[in-house]
């Protein structure tokens, strides 16, 4: 899981297949064409990336302020591509990651089906 995650690897076939745009999954595999429309990653790395990436670009920002002081257009330059180049790189793992722990799983994304009437 650790190598699809960092490369962006099919789980299923190992092709570097994965992503079909910048932080986007691709519809299907083109090497064996597993659907990964069918996994259901949601929106709960972006969010926890948030809060890692923000409280450590903070927390740096105020540890380069008191001990260098440097003018604000130092931050922007600094910190902007920190965040973003961050964010980008660690949707891509986390998204990554969780497709692949769905796929070995089996898990899918649940329907009314699921409910067992008892």
């Amino acid at each position: 899981m650790g190598q699809a995650a960092l490369f962006g690897l099919c789980p299923q076939c190992g092709g570097k297949t994965l992503f079909g745009s910048l932080t986007g999954f691709a519809p299907r595999c083109r090497a064996c064409g597993l659907d990964y429309s069918s996994f259901n990653v949601g929106d709960g790395p972006a969010a926890f990336l948030t809060m890692i990436i923000g409280a450590v670009v903070v927390g740096l920002a105020l540890w380069v302020e008191f001990t260098f002081g440097p003018p604000l257009w130092v931050h922007v330059v600094l910190w902007l591509p920190v965040i973003t180049l961050g964010t980008v790189w660690g949707l891509r793992v986390s998204k990554a990651a969780l497709l692949a722990a769905e796929y070995r799983r089996n898990a899918r994304e649940a329907t009314g089906e699921d409910l067992r009437e008892e």
